[in-house]
């Protein structure tokens, strides 16, 4: 797409935000936490999924492509244009098979100046292989990855556009992860060490920080959040590192009338950036995510294939989760 053409789109998505079903994004509703009250936005899954068709409209975000660097100054520009302060992270990482890789995490902080802060967070780039799509001539084909990348980042972009303008009281930080999909190929021989092939953007940030000594009190990843019927389980390494997170987020998701989404059960084990979160930046994060046993693969059905595109999205989903985080953040004191 030309890039003037791009810009101009941009802008429109923005303004037409407005228009958008579900409720006004600066509609407030009240909710009760301890003796204090406190102002939450609603969240508009519309506003989400447009910012997940902006992404899937680029093409597959993988490492090395036009799609991926464009795809990446569409985040800065949209975090600049909400004033929030934006920091870019680039690094190089290896992949399982050898390749040096450009990668660029990207970090929008609310609030900058508090001490007191949260870390919300989402990978942006996408598979470059659909190694699990049930036609093999496609092994090797890049994916849209609109819930498996987009959805996540689409929840953060409208949370981050409620933050713009109502500040919470505390500082928050949205990181957006590089390199979480370049992982070991499914059809190819595992090498020593695959599981670390996985989340490289997150492997880079928890060893060197945007900035020298950075903490937070908690960490929430969302990934795979945006699929129909999505539903989430207490994840397995969530609850090793941070059972208290959990019960803080599932127990605000079941007060606003969520707990047939958020289940209280335990959920499998998943190799996510909130793993090296926790292992290497000792921050206590949990990762909601989308995960079923009966899928076979765990995930939802069309993980890691061509059929991971917009019309696999579902706004219900975006709402649920978007919802539960924003309570999560200004309820925060």
């Amino acid at each position: 797409m030309n890039q003037g053409i791009k810009i101009v789109l941009f802008v429109l998505g923005i303004a037409l935000i407005g228009a958008c079903t579900d409720p006004p994004a600066k509609k407030l509703e009240t909710k009760k936490t301890e003796s204090k009250t406190v102002a939450v936005p609603v969240f508009n899954a519309d506003s989400a999924y447009h910012y997940i068709k902006q992404q899937v409209e680029f093409g597959p975000r993988v490492p090395g492509t036009e799609a991926h660097s464009a795809c990446a100054k569409y985040f800065v520009d949209y975090f600049n244009q909400l004033g929030l302060k934006v920091y870019e992270q680039d690094f190089k990482a290896r992949s399982f098979n050898g390749k040096i890789l450009n990668g660029k995490n990207i970090i929008a902080s609310i609030n900058p100046e508090d001490s007191r802060r949260i870390l919300l967070s989402a990978h942006w780039d996408s598979r470059p292989f659909a190694d699990h799509d049930i036609d093999p001539e496609k092994h090797y084909t890049p994916i849209d990855g609109a819930n498996d990348g987009g959805s996540g980042v689409g929840v953060l972009m409208e949370i981050a556009r409620q933050l713009s303008l109502q500040k919470p009281e505390i500082g928050i930080d949205i990181i957006l992860f590089d390199l979480e999909d370049y992982g070991q190929h499914a059809g190819e021989e595992q090498s020593a060490g695959s599981e670390n092939s996985w989340a490289l953007g997150s492997q880079y940030w928890a060893k060197n920080p945007h900035i020298p000594g950075y903490d937070a009190r908690y960490g929430i990843l969302l990934d795979m959040v945006g699929a129909e019927g999505a539903v989430f389980k207490r994840e397995y390494y969530s609850n090793q590192y941070a059972p208290g997170v959990l019960t803080k987020v599932w127990n605000i998701a079941a007060s606003i009338g969520y707990a047939n989404y958020f289940l209280n059960q335990d959920g499998g084990a998943v190799l996510d950036d909130h793993v090296f979160i926790n292992k290497f930046a000792y921050i206590p994060t949990i990762d909601i995510i989308h995960y079923d046993a009966a899928t076979g693969s765990g995930f939802f059905s069309h993980w890691h294939t061509v059929e991971d595109n917009l019309d696999k999205i579902d706004k219900f989903s975006l709402k649920v989760v978007g919802q539960t985080v924003t309570e999560v953040v200004y309820r925060e004191r």
